[in-house]
């Protein structure tokens, strides 16, 4: 029966040569295995309660007069209050910031969204979204 020759490449440096198939499987393969290494993670943070939002407070502003039209209302008050306002620019919008302990101008987005409320018939389920999606952003 004829014999199966392979290329043990092996050497080093010298170049390869033709063993015996048989021979070749015998002997155990010179590379070493990869170590394995296990790096110790860092503790977990400590989970924090997360606080219940509260309601936001406003204060508006007429930019005219420069007289605080409201001020500490909640959102329906404050869109209560725009229904007698001619326009979003006449007026300057403010949220109280919790973390800051300051009033927070709003964007000319955010006044708009606001202001969009007016009249609307989604009533106080959508300013309610509304002012925890602020309160979400304002974190």
């Amino acid at each position: 029966m004829a014999k199966t020759w392979i290329l043990d490449t092996e050497t080093k440096g010298t170049g390869a040569h033709m063993v015996p198939l048989e021979e070749a499987l015998k002997k155990p393969s010179a590379e070493l295995d990869l170590a394995v290494v296990e790096l110790e993670r860092p503790p977990r943070p400590v989970e924090q309660t997360v606080e219940q939002p509260t309601a936001l407070m406003f204060k508006i502003v007429d930019i005219r007069s420069s007289q605080v039209l409201a001020e500490g209302v909640g959102a329906r008050a404050a869109v209560e209050l725009l229904e007698d306002v001619g326009s979003v620019v006449d007026v300057r919008i403010y949220v109280w910031s919790r973390e800051a302990k300051r009033w927070r101008l709003l964007t000319l987005g955010e006044q708009k969204a606001l202001w969009e409320f007016r009249g609307s018939e989604r009533g106080e389920p959508g300013v309610r979204e509304w002012a925890s999606g602020l309160a979400q952003a304002g974190r």
